[in-house]
């Protein structure tokens, strides 16, 4: 069983033009650490996890899983 957790940080800033130090600075966190996140090299707690979520307006799970997120160009397009 893998322990890493998947997440959507990049995607959601690039959606709403958040900087990596924008997000950092709203979180009270280092700019590097919002880095480490968006490459899983580092597992939030469940604090920041539920911060970053409410930032972005989302629920947590829209951010974050247990489970790889589907690659956008992976998925269908409406016809």
């Amino acid at each position: 069983m893998s322990e890493s957790v998947h997440n959507r940080i990049a995607l959601l800033r690039a959606e709403q033009d958040v900087s990596r130090r924008d997000l950092a600075d709203a979180l009270g966190v280092h700019y590097q650490t919002v880095g480490y996140l968006e490459r899983g090299e580092y597992n939030p707690s469940l604090h920041l996890a539920l911060r970053i979520a409410g930032f972005f307006g989302v629920p947590v799970e829209v951010v974050f899983s247990t489970e790889p997120f589907p690659r956008l160009s992976d998925q269908t397009r409406p016809a």
